[in-house]
């Protein structure tokens, strides 16, 4: 009964939700400590990913406590939330997974007009650089990122743009995210399995006769 039954399906699912925890644990402690040395200024970089980590944190203790207590409602909610939250990972590991060099260009370049100047001067401040890109912003645009660009490049001749320096490692970015979100994708379809297979069985310490 250790590796499979009850008990097993029990440990396994615990386990899980455990190591899920401690995820969102450290996604939220990372997200704070970013904040706190001023590595990443941005209210809304910082919000997303507490909320991340604060999200996954809930349905590990939703999980966590079903599985202790094999209550019905929360094991069937959590195998709910747990699949659709595969759905949209998996879509996105692919995304990640086949996107090209124009369409990471033209996603930069539309995030990079969705930013606070302050998070631009962040970026432009960590990948020493100025701008975009000036193939694909305005030439308004581009001027008012270079009149504000605090990087200590901009004092040389040669400043790179930072469409340049973040295309220069988004292929290899974009593969990492993919494959550790495809790779967890599949660790939260088992912890569907899990707690489906669990939700079915019969505690042994429970009443003979009491109906499941």
């Amino acid at each position: 009964m250790v590796c499979g039954g009850f008990t097993g399906y029990k440990n396994a699912l615990c386990s899980l939700n455990v190591v899920y925890m401690l995820v969102g644990l450290l996604l939220i402690i990372v997200a704070a400590w970013g904040k706190g040395f001023g590595i990443v200024s941005s209210i809304r970089i910082i919000g997303g990913v507490v909320a991340v980590g604060v999200f996954l944190l809930l349905i590990s203790i939703v999980g966590l406590i079903g599985a202790l207590n094999h209550h019905q409602v929360m094991l069937f909610f959590y195998m709910v939330i747990l699949f659709l939250v595969f759905l949209f990972q998996f879509g996105v590991s692919c995304a990640c997974l086949a996107v090209t060099q124009g369409q990471q260009m033209k996603l930069l370049s539309a995030t990079w007009s969705l930013m606070s100047n302050e998070t631009r001067q962040d970026v432009e401040m960590k990948l020493d650089c100025c701008g975009l890109e000036n193939s694909t912003q305005s030439q308004e645009q581009f001027k008012r990122d270079i009149n504000l660009c605090p990087a200590p490049c901009k004092q040389t001749i040669m400043c790179f743009t930072c469409g340049d320096k973040m295309l220069h490692h988004a292929a290899w970015s974009l593969r990492i995210l993919g494959g550790v979100g495809l790779f967890f994708s599949f660790t939260e379809i088992l912890g569907v399995w899990l707690a489906s297979r669990y939700r079915n069985q019969k505690d042994p310490m429970a009443n003979p006769s009491a109906f499941l």
